[in-house]
């Protein structure tokens, strides 16, 4: 299994359907590979409705969204 970083810019590049931050992070939610993925926070995302912690909210995101090897995962 290889490596690959995600950067937030091709996140909303891919995505113009995406106007708001919550639609980014139903974006990122979606993300699926079979490779180990990391997400890179290279823009901040320029959304009227981006929070102070859009960080942490784009991480959350991105684990909720992967299966994980502990149990956790997609529904």
């Amino acid at each position: 299994m290889r490596t690959v970083q995600i950067n937030i810019s091709e996140i909303i590049i891919g995505n113009t359907d995406v106007t708001s931050f919550p639609q980014l992070l139903q974006a990122v939610r979606g993300i699926t590979s079979e490779h180990m993925l990391f997400l890179n926070f290279d823009v901040k995302p320029d959304y009227r409705d981006t929070p102070r912690n859009w960080q942490w909210q784009l991480e959350n995101a991105f684990s909720e969204g992967r299966a994980s090897p502990f149990g956790g995962g997609q529904k």
